[in-house]
């Protein structure tokens, strides 16, 4: 990873955060300037508070007390305004993108350890980039089934349901998969069909949807993954790759059986499949595979433990139909 490509990204944040702030002190600002009857109020409150700390270094204990029951009944009087205008704690508060770093990058209770969207804009812009969702129409409300046709056809497609039916039932298969996430005994998915039925568009869906569940995903072809892991095995990169590609909650792998066959790259795309489903990071992972070629053709390409996992750990879904790209732009 580029300490530079960090650093920019932490000034972005820093920017944000400011923002909000900024905009958080404006709205508070005019909100006390159209109620000055409240205004007045915290105004007496903070004035009492700063009493109160000068007569506690002076050791005045008798003025203390009657000048916080002072301030508990200036408490009262602005919590039950406020009340009476449906307004909580929360519209005091800046309205940060991420709650759960208010917009630094770290979390808020431990500044060592990132932030999901932090780590998720890094791979993003380091390994992503434009291959992975678009946020605007990769999604599910632009899922279209009546690009899939209805027609049964079991000689053409070797299926007694449609493709439209077929691809419906791949859908639930994908909203069971994202709502049952954090359940270890949730499958992974594998993705199998010619190219131009949908495979990458679902895929991406489903990403949109884990990141906006406040979790990671990392899109990786299976030649640039396996190559790049050679890289590092070879000291030509940081581990920043591998260690995301081993504990990113969601992991794409797509376009399989595209890369160059060696023994090596074989070994890497097991121990990575096999750390993957094994949670070997005390962390629960999931994978989707995307992959052209056939399940005989999986057989034949891959040795025996790599089609073991990939039979025994992931729900196959078969994409069949025409290609849906002369239809849709997606």
């Amino acid at each position: 990873m580029n300490n530079q490509d960090l650093k920019n990204l932490l000034k972005i944040y820093e920017q944000k955060r400011n923002n909000a702030e900024m905009e958080c002190e404006n709205k508070i600002n005019n909100f006390y300037n159209n109620n000055p009857n409240l205004s007045a109020i915290v105004e007496q409150i903070n004035l009492t508070s700063i009493t109160i700390s000068k007569e506690i270094l002076q050791n005045h204990n008798n003025t203390v007390i009657e000048l916080n029951k002072k301030l508990d009944i200036l408490k009262e009087k602005k919590k039950k305004i406020l009340e009476k205008m449906n307004i909580d704690d929360s519209f005091f508060s800046p309205n940060y993108e991420c709650k759960l770093c208010n917009d630094t990058g770290y979390l808020i209770n431990n500044n060592n350890i990132m932030c999901t969207c932090l780590k998720q804009k890094l791979m993003d812009l380091l390994y992503n980039k434009s291959n992975i969702y678009n946020l605007e129409k990769e999604n599910f409300s632009n899922f279209n089934d009546s690009l899939y046709s209805d027609k049964i056809d079991e000689k053409k497609y070797n299926s007694i349901i449609s493709p439209r039916e077929n691809i419906n039932n791949i859908k639930k298969i994908a909203n069971n998969f994202i709502e049952n996430f954090d359940n270890p005994d949730e499958k992974n998915l594998l993705f199998t069909g010619n190219t131009g039925l949908g495979k990458t568009f679902l895929s991406n869906c489903i990403a949109n949807q884990i990141i906006k569940n406040g979790k990671t995903a990392l899109y990786q072809t299976a030649p640039i993954m396996l190559d790049s892991i050679i890289d590092y095995r070879f000291g030509k990169t940081d581990n920043f790759v591998y260690e995301n590609i081993l504990s990113v909650d969601l992991l794409i792998i797509d376009d399989l059986g595209t890369e160059s066959i060696n023994n090596l790259k074989f070994t890497e795309l097991f121990n990575i499949i096999n750390t993957r489903l094994l949670n070997q990071n005390n962390k629960i992972t999931k994978t989707i595979i995307s992959t052209n070629l056939s399940l005989n053709n999986l057989f034949n390409t891959y040795d025996e433990r790599i089609f073991s996992r990939l039979a025994g750990y992931y729900n196959i879904c078969r994409f069949y139909g025409d290609d849906i790209r002369i239809k849709s732009t997606y």
